[in-house]
């Protein structure tokens, strides 16, 4: 990088050197919650932005700017920068590094801080900031605060390059979030003018996609020999389970050793010949379910009870296969076998043609395609050759349920959209029903939480319109509950003059959290009591609150106005309430 005049404030130089090399290494997205402490950073990135190396994004609040970092993330596969001050500020991204940390989602957390002098004395906005995060970060590093000596723009750029390396996990297989904490001391900044030249490197974002995301590594294989792939033989009843984050690697797996796909709704995997859509129903079943003797899962399960237990069961043997993570997906810790990357061998692949390889695949993927067929029968509008009849009419207008709401969600949703659901009912209910498609699904099951659901819907539409490719026309739709929306209704204020995200918030509005009426403990306690500290009603007017944060907003009732909605063109931010009988 060629010599950058010194600013007079070392604050200024070192977030100069610091940012310059991260726009070398490749990140493009920077997300800055305003603060005093951290101004140098932000006031660099300005600059940035200006000169048209970074998408900066400002947010309010710290703890939707984490989930708009992942968000991005998620979407680009690079990692994102989140920048903010000291004090609370920090604390407010924990629950973003935490997802990110279960999710192996490269995150990189630029944490300004008070110097050392003044730690300990009950400073002003001080407090133990290193180290706060703990396990969940994959590097920590408790920078002094510059003083202009020669070798600050040295120690910038190794310290970047040693954090990108750490959040993406080129060297460790295990992608997640890092933490600099910097430590600046007034003046804590100084104008500065920045050129493209000045930051070498890519010239801007138009050379973005040549600059990769991370090291690709040869995939090992850990408690299951030296072989970089894990071949797993014929013989065993087999089925396939893809998680959160399986990809298509698990249905191309699934699809060579003709086994049967049991896949989530998140999983990247639910399409093909092999899928089974019905699985929970049919891993209850004791005809098919109870007949599995060997498992291979690929990514997280998280939806269902069945799958946990049937791997726990006596006589099943279990294959996990992840190709990155430090942690291992182990229910009761009964699987023997980890791999990084794992293939069907000869003899999978030639049982797979036999009648009895034929017959158990056929079974699952049939029987799920009949308990489909069945539900959506139920629920189907058949138009008459003399037009619609009385009965059809009340059909197309009867109220909206929530399998009407995912089944038509899903039917509106097409390859150049994104989906992301909440971490709560209604991704459980598209589990259980909808079929195949690939499609591009998300959400947070790293840790199943609720919070910060609308800003990772932010981050991944912003990242998915962004340049002339095929996915940068299309609509990202997130499907929450009302608790969901209105747990992290900070993220719906959005910053003037940056660009807003072609996003549709589709809320199942049923005026509480009616996923622990599912729970074994509505069968017992008190309903009052239920409805008090579980249910959480609440009565919020949805079409204010969007007018408050400037979002369009529409409601709809009935099957048909839903379908109308859908379908609509979508230009900019929206919400659209579903109003559901609890």
């Amino acid at each position: 990088m060629p010599d950058i005049v010194a600013s007079g404030s070392p604050a200024t130089d070192f977030s100069v050197s610091l940012l310059g090399e991260f726009v070398r290494l490749g990140v493009r997205d920077v997300v800055l919650s305003p603060g005093a402490r951290s101004q140098a950073l932000a006031l660099v990135c300005a600059e940035l932005e200006r000169i048209g190396l970074i998408r900066l994004h400002v947010r309010l609040d710290e703890r939707g700017a984490g989930f708009l970092a992942l968000g991005l993330a998620v979407e680009s596969g690079r990692p994102a920068l989140v920048v903010c001050t000291s004090g609370t500020a920090v604390a407010n991204l924990h629950p973003a590094v935490l997802e990110a940390n279960h999710s192996g989602v490269p995150m990189i957390l630029l944490t300004a801080d008070r110097p050392s002098e003044l730690r300990g004395i009950r400073s002003n906005q001080t407090t133990l900031q290193p180290g706060l995060f703990g396990v969940a970060t994959r590097l920590c590093v408790d920078a002094p605060a510059p003083e202009g000596a020669a070798a600050e723009p040295g120690d910038a750029i190794l310290l970047a390059r040693q954090a990108t390396d750490a959040a993406t996990g080129a060297t460790t297989l295990d992608p997640g979030p890092v933490q600099l904490n910097l430590a600046f001391r007034e003046p804590l900044s100084a104008p500065v003018t920045l050129t493209p030249e000045a930051i070498s490197g890519p010239a801007g974002l138009a050379e973005s996609a040549a600059v990769p995301a991370a090291v690709p590594v040869a995939p090992v294989v850990a408690a299951a020999g030296t072989a970089p792939v894990f071949l797993v033989t014929g013989g065993p009843r087999t089925v396939v389970i893809a998680g959160t984050g399986a990809g298509p690697e698990a249905e191309e797996f699934a699809r060579a050793g003709g086994w049967p796909l049991l896949a989530e709704v998140c999983s990247g995997a639910r399409f093909g010949p092999n899928l089974v859509s019905a699985y929970r129903e049919l891993l209850l079943a004791s005809d098919l379910g109870g007949r599995v003797e060997r498992v291979v899962v690929f990514g997280h399960p998280t939806l269902s009870r069945e799958v946990p237990a049937m791997i726990q069961r006596e006589g099943v043997e279990t294959v996990v296969v992840a190709p990155s993570g430090a942690e291992w997906y182990n229910p009761g810790h009964r699987v023997r076998v980890f791999a990084r990357a794992a293939a069907p061998d000869d003899a999978a692949v030639s049982a797979a043609d036999t009648p009895e390889g034929r017959e158990w695949l056929g079974r699952w993927v049939m029987s799920s395609r009949h308990l489909l067929a069945a539900g959506a029968a139920r629920e189907s509008i058949p138009i008459s050759d003399r037009g619609i009849t009385r009965e059809e009419l009340a059909a197309m207008r009867a109220p909206v349920t929530r399998p009407m709401l995912v089944d038509a969600v899903w039917r509106a949703s097409w390859p150049h959209d994104r989906l992301v659901f909440g971490a709560s009912r209604l991704v459980r209910v598209a589990d259980r029903r909808v079929p195949g498609k690939k499609i591009s699904v998300h959400s947070n099951r790293g840790l199943a939480g609720i919070d910060g659901t609308v800003a990772t819907a932010v981050g991944i539409a912003l990242a998915s319109q962004t340049g002339p490719t095929p996915q940068s026309t299309g609509v990202t739709r997130l499907v929450v509950g009302d608790l969901t929306l209105l747990h992290d209704v900070g993220s719906l204020l959005l910053t003037p003059g940056e660009a807003l995200p072609r996003l549709q918030i589709i809320v199942g509005n049923d005026g509480g959290g009616t996923i622990f009426d599912g729970l074994e403990v509505a069968a017992s306690a008190r309903a009052e009591a239920i409805n008090r500290v579980l249910f959480t009603p609440q009565r919020a007017d949805l079409a204010n609150l969007a007018a408050a944060y400037g979002w369009s907003y529409g409601q709809v009732a009935t099957r048909s106005d839903l379908e109308r909605a859908l379908t609509a063109p979508h230009a900019g931010p929206s919400i659209l309430e579903v109003p559901l009988v609890r």
